[in-house]
């Protein structure tokens, strides 16, 4: 499968070690649970699928820039069969980089986690009404709400228009409260009503297609760093700023610069403020990295972040993607450039690099 996938075109520049990501042993990504004991297909999927298909579900992965064809988007795959998902997940499927897990998962963790992607992505892609109200929202919403439902980042008329994916809306608006605004509009504010524009029941669809798509809390209880061994409560977070990087590594920022430019800058932006040209359609934002509640984070922190990614947003495990080197390059640049670059000194190596 690795031979038959490095002999696919690749598209950008890390298609080695993209095709690293899938050969690597996927049990060290993780907690697994005991023999016997009780599967967790959100730490599963985590571990061994997000990296590639995305948190979400829908192949937007910083990985798909290196497959052809890229991961499949699963929130728009209405046609898999739940028996197909099992097949491929165990078997792999040829002429693609997915790899076959039956050597890595069990029967039933493979049960498990396919049942997990229908239930969490795949709800809208096996409901025709849905998928139709995705088309309404396109086409007469997402233009002042937002592809994700986040929002304009401009300010359209005196109040912008609803953040439908914050807490705030999904503890505010009922079902009955969004068919009157979306059919009589709100008055002083930028919605109009639909009542003239759409079929009622058009809007009962597209209603139900926000509530079921875009009204959905972000979980974090598996997070990039909780499920690989705890590393979300890491006190290096938070206390001695100026820790070395473990292992006796030693970051190069001008290395780490060049990756960050290739790989970081279009969601954390050329500044390291958050506002990448992605950044937009991304929600919950990217990391600010100049925002003072950041300044206490230190080299291994960032390391960790890095490598480990992050649940619930579309930070990646780079680990998977990128070697020990060439990540503490990045997290020295980041943290030279961004976090401390007034006071920050060359981070001492605990032993002489290899």
């Amino acid at each position: 499968m690795l031979v038959a996938l490095l002999a696919k075109p690749l598209k950008c520049c890390l298609p080695l070690l993209a095709a690293a990501l899938l050969a690597a042993p996927a049990a060290q990504a993780g907690q697994r649970p005991l023999k016997g004991g009780e599967i967790n297909p959100g730490v599963i999927y985590h571990n061994y699928c997000s990296v590639c298909h995305g948190d979400r579900g829908d192949g937007n992965s910083r990985a798909k820039g290196s497959l052809v064809p890229p991961p499949r988007d699963f929130t728009k795959a209405g046609e898999l069969t739940r028996d197909a998902m099992v097949t491929i997940i165990t078997h792999g499927k040829p002429g693609t980089a997915m790899t076959a897990w039956k050597t890595q998962l069990t029967a039933q963790e493979v049960d498990a986690v396919t049942d997990y992607i229908r239930n969490s992505f795949m709800q809208v892609a096996l409901d025709p009404k849905l998928v139709r109200g995705r088309s309404l929202y396109a086409h007469n919403c997402a233009v002042c709400h937002g592809e994700r439902g986040q929002g304009s980042p401009t300010k359209i008329g005196l109040v912008p228009p609803r953040d439908l994916s914050s807490p705030q809306a999904r503890a505010e608006l009922t079902r009955d409260r969004m068919i009157n605004s979306v059919t009589n509009g709100r008055p002083n504010t930028a919605m109009a009503g639909f009542a003239g524009r759409l079929p009622a029941e058009d809007i009962l669809v597209v209603i139900d297609y926000v509530r079921a798509a875009l009204m959905v809390p972000v979980s974090d209880a598996i997070s990039g760093t909780r499920a690989h061994g705890g590393r979300g409560n890491d006190p290096a977070a938070t206390i001695q700023t100026q820790e070395p990087f473990a292992s006796g590594l030693s970051g190069n920022a001008g290395r780490g610069e060049k990756l960050y430019m290739a790989t970081c800058v279009t969601c954390h932006g050329a500044k390291g403020d958050g506002k990448g040209p992605r950044a937009y359609f991304i929600n919950p934002k990217p990391r600010n990295f100049i925002d003072p509640a950041f300044a206490s984070f230190n080299r291994p922190a960032i390391y960790a972040a890095v490598a480990n990614g992050r649940l619930g947003t579309e930070m990646p495990a780079w680990s998977k993607v990128l070697n020990d080197q060439e990540i503490t390059d990045v997290a020295e640049f980041v943290f030279s450039r961004f976090i401390r670059p007034a006071k920050v000194g060359k981070a001492p190596a605990r032993a002489a690099t290899r």
